[in-house]
């Protein structure tokens, strides 16, 4: 449903400023009952709860249920539905065997969209569009997609996958399908945390991308991978890939200032062209909806920087800092998300290329509760594209051209 209200008329009457031509940016898209982000006071809103108080007072399990359901859950329904969804986290063999087969070079989240197409053929529920059964299917995605994201990450290393414990919440289980150990209990918290800031985000172009998929009527599975298959473009998806490339490259705390200010002059010399460039860019700071810090930035930046400390890797938040400074001073940029789940996966031995199919893992609890909203809703998303060709004109023959 694509929902045009008079102050979308108003945004689409206007000049659009440069480079946002077909952008969409800002408009009201449709109605939404899941999350909703107040860019300019820096929060985001589960449901009615803000996010720092989901992280602060719930685990994933909790919110992925709030999502889905609208309430938090009690004690028996919590218990209810962790064992539910975790005892079914396990992959049948032919998606095992799939993944066997990738090339070593395929990027994780192609691995990962290509797995969720290839679940599809295995579920019992997979082409039922009845509530009842999305949901079922929805319950198995949420374990599956991390089995699925872990497996194929061992596969690659010559290893082979391990076992998901059902015993375990979704972030600890992660790491120990991913690592083959049970995480101490700060790792066990920032994961989960981590699992919390990204379950969710509103209108994003992955979820758009789920909502439009299920505006046609389509099965989850099919909605899932429509959304996969957009979060791996490296405008949406890979920026906290981005953030290390830059960690790696500054190498050290005592260059991080001069390492920063020399790109801030470059970029402040560029012409507008040239700063598009990747190169002169700060990776992680500045969003599409915040104007200030996003706000969960804010609660990975120290639960990232005491998992960098507890592993020895304290060398990392040190960089970070001391860009975050220059680039605040000096363009007024705020660090988003990605930043410092940059840092956190880093410090903890994951490998860069493996952060979005992380982002993907808590995402589909969000990527869900957008398919359900639009499957209820029942429309076509189908919006009008502003046309710039030529004017109506008529056909010459071929012989006189």
């Amino acid at each position: 449903m694509l929902t045009v209200t008079s102050a979308t008329v108003n945004q689409q009457q206007a000049k659009p400023a440069p480079g946002a031509a077909g952008s969409l940016k800002d408009v009201i898209a449709a109605p939404t009952a899941i999350c909703t982000i107040d860019g300019i006071a820096g929060k985001l809103i589960y449901r009615g709860y803000t996010i720092e108080d989901l992280a602060a007072h719930t685990t994933f399990d909790e919110v992925v249920y709030l999502l889905w359901e609208g309430e938090l859950p009690n004690k028996q329904q919590l218990a209810n539905f962790s064992k539910l969804t975790s005892e079914q986290r396990g992959l049948p063999s032919v998606v095992v065997e799939h993944l066997r087969m990738l090339p070593d070079n395929s990027h994780p989240l192609a691995a990962l969209r290509s797995g969720v197409s290839l679940l599809a053929h295995s579920d019992p529920d997979s082409e039922s569009m009845d509530p009842k059964a999305t949901r079922a299917k929805a319950e198995r995605l949420l374990g599956q997609v991390p089995t699925i994201v872990c497996a194929r990450a061992r596969l690659r290393e010559g290893k082979e996958p391990i076992a998901p414990k059902p015993d375990l919440p979704p972030a600890s289980n992660f790491m120990w399908m991913m690592f083959g150990k049970e995480p101490d209990e700060l790792t066990a918290h920032a994961m989960d945390v981590a699992f919390i800031l990204h379950a969710e985000h509103e209108f994003n172009a992955s979820s758009f991308a789920a909502r439009v998929a299920a505006g046609t009527y389509v099965d989850l599975h099919s909605s899932m991978v429509a959304a996969i298959a957009v979060l791996k473009g490296p405008r949406h998806g890979g920026a906290n890939e981005d953030v290390i490339e830059m960690i790696e490259e500054i190498g050290s705390p005592d260059t991080a200032e001069s390492w920063a200010r020399d790109r801030l002059q470059r970029y402040l010399s560029a012409s507008r062209e040239e700063r598009a460039r990747p190169e002169l860019r700060f990776p992680g700071m500045g969003h599409a909806v915040y104007k200030t810090w996003d706000p969960r930035a804010r609660i990975l930046q120290k639960l990232a920087m005491e998992v960098a400390e507890r592993v020895g890797e304290g060398w990392i938040a040190e960089i970070q800092e001391k860009v975050r400074t220059v680039a605040a001073e000096g363009l007024g940029l705020n660090p988003n998300v990605d930043y410092y789940s940059a840092g956190l996966y880093h410090a903890l031995g994951i490998r860069p290329d493996l952060f979005t199919s992380i982002f993907a893992t808590a995402r589909t609890a969000g990527y869900v509760a957008h398919i359900e909203e639009q499957l209820k809703g029942g429309r076509l998303i189908r919006p009008r594209g502003e046309y710039t060709g030529p004017a109506e004109r008529k056909v010459v023959p071929i012989d006189q051209r």
